[in-house]
């Protein structure tokens, strides 16, 4: 057998064949038929799932780690910046003065200082975040979604776990994610958009109410109609439209789904607690949505990309949004008995340049940044990882993108030895590679 014939590592152990050709390379030493099928056994059961829900907080542009989370107060000024640390409630932890809300609750969440990955671009590094495979296309590339082919996190937890309520199990906010689409798997596993900001007076979401003057009864003709047309017509754009109206139609006729929308019935403390801004109130919504069943929430906060005037934008504007969203998600989770059940993720696509540009800014830097991780089985109150001097790169094991999405997807409980063939028969692994994040689980 040539290496070439190998198996790769991410199916190396899939299949019985595959199984069986490995251990006749030799390259397993000492073990027996049995021990090579008990193997293959273990690597296809699913991890039990500690996480029934997922809200994934993006912030677009990319969150300056150095003046968040991972500050370096020793480092000249022009690398430092202005914000001074202040101490956390985790001991050894310390946090920007402009984030004391988050400072406050800094054992019930975790800090991955070691993310690195080599995609300095906005779209194309929001499309590997999201699906784990590198864009097929230059930076620049605006169309949302921008995954034709390789599905996102969000689309594999839809198609893995399913639905369990009428809520839709996919869901982003206020717009569609750059890299969220469902790729190959199709219009069935895309997300619901609530293209609306819920922080304006006048939010509500699109289409759930019944038009007027449309019953019940007119409202099953045209389902049945609409069941008919699907049957009769060919695969392709009017069988993608029609499984949308489909979706359309099952959320207009649940009351449980169009409740659940319904961000005005919160209290108004409640809704002040979150802050009334775009962040704090797509904050509170998924809460909402993982509370009446939804299994991964989207939530794009742009704003993040920072070329010039870096820190008066930081400070007036980002900071104290972030810091009031966040905080009260967590709390107001852990109150209600669903942070154990909810991972919660905040990260961007990539961190800042560790160097104050000419502009008063700081430029793209992929190479290191760090990502919050909250609930669902996660280990709380830890620093994990870490870089050097000026948080240019990571002096611990980097933490790659796939190894992320392999650690999200094992905390809901998918199997991600799991492949999936495209329409022209490629094999698509839901994760590429990677390994779990030990110290995090």
């Amino acid at each position: 057998m040539t290496p070439a014939t190998l198996p790769t590592p991410h199916s190396a152990f899939r299949t019985r064949r595959a199984m069986l050709k490995l251990g006749a390379t030799g390259l397993i030493g000492g073990l027996t038929l049995p021990k090579l099928l008990q193997m293959q056994a273990l690597a296809a059961t699913p991890t039990a799932a500690k996480a029934k829900s997922c809200i994934f907080l993006f912030l677009e542009g990319g969150p300056s780690h150095i003046d968040m989370f991972d500050m370096k107060p020793d480092a000249p000024k022009e690398i430092r910046g202005p914000y001074k640390p202040v101490a956390s409630a985790l001991p050894g932890f310390p946090i920007c003065e402009h984030l004391p809300k988050i400072g406050k609750i800094a054992k019930k969440y975790a800090v991955l200082r070691s993310h690195s990955h080599n995609d300095n671009g906005h779209n194309t590094g929001y499309h590997y975040v999201m699906t784990g495979y590198k864009a097929d296309f230059p930076d620049g590339n605006s169309k949302a979604p921008s995954n034709h082919l390789y599905p996102s996190i969000g689309s594999i937890i839809a198609r893995e776990l399913g639905t369990k309520t009428p809520v839709p199990p996919y869901i982003n906010v206020p717009h569609m994610m750059g890299g969220g689409g469902p790729g190959f798997f199709g219009s069935e596993y895309a997300p619901f958009v609530i293209d609306a900001d819920p922080s304006q007076p006048d939010f509500e979401v699109r289409d759930l109410k019944p038009s007027d003057g449309i019953d019940a009864a007119r409202q099953e003709r045209r389902r049945k109609l609409l069941a008919e047309a699907e049957g009769a017509s060919p695969k392709g754009k009017p069988d993608t439209m029609a499984t949308y109206y489909r979706k359309a139609q099952e959320l207009v006729a649940s009351p449980e789904a169009r409740k659940a929308f319904d961000i005005s019935a919160e209290k108004p403390a409640t809704r002040e607690r979150y802050g009334h801004t775009s962040l704090g109130q797509c904050a509170l919504l998924a809460r909402r949505m993982v509370e009446a069943g939804c299994r991964f929430v989207g939530v794009d906060h742009s704003g993040w990309d920072h070329h010039f005037t870096i820190f008066p934008s930081l400070e007036k504007d980002m900071f104290p949004h972030l810091d009031r969203a966040y905080s009260a998600l967590i709390e107001d989770l852990d109150e209600r008995g669903l942070l154990d059940s909810t991972l919660v993720v905040l990260m961007g696509e990539m961190g800042r340049t560790p160097r104050v540009n000419n502009d008063a800014g700081r430029d793209h830097w992929s190479m290191a940044q760090s990502v919050l991780f909250a609930g669902g089985g996660i280990k709380p109150g830890q620093v994990i990882g870490a870089t050097d001097k000026t948080a240019s790169a990571p002096t611990t094991e980097p933490v790659s993108v796939p190894d992320l999405l392999r650690t999200i997807l094992n905390q809901m409980g998918v199997d991600t030895t799991k492949v999936y063939n495209t329409p022209q028969g490629r094999p698509v692994p839901i994760v590429d590679g990677g390994k779990l994040i030990k110290d995090l689980v």
